[in-house]
């Protein structure tokens, strides 16, 4: 969870809501937050968060260029 706090300003809202929302119920219907499930969420989260940096280096030369 610490690996998530720590890009979860790097993500869309909607994307850190999504991935709290299945972590909640996740928890909520009895899984450990060591299980396989919580790191391929916490993998999804970074792979998004590396997209939204990779846009926002494409945008920052886009102005730069253009």
């Amino acid at each position: 969870m610490d690996e998530l706090n720590k890009i979860a300003h790097l993500l869309p809202f909607e994307v850190l809501t999504d991935i709290k929302s299945r972590l909640t119920d996740w928890i909520a219907s009895g899984g450990s937050w060591n299980d396989p499930y919580i790191k391929q969420q916490v993998r999804y989260a970074k792979r998004v968060a590396k997209r939204m940096g990779e846009m926002k280096d494409e945008n920052t030369n886009n102005c730069i260029q253009g």
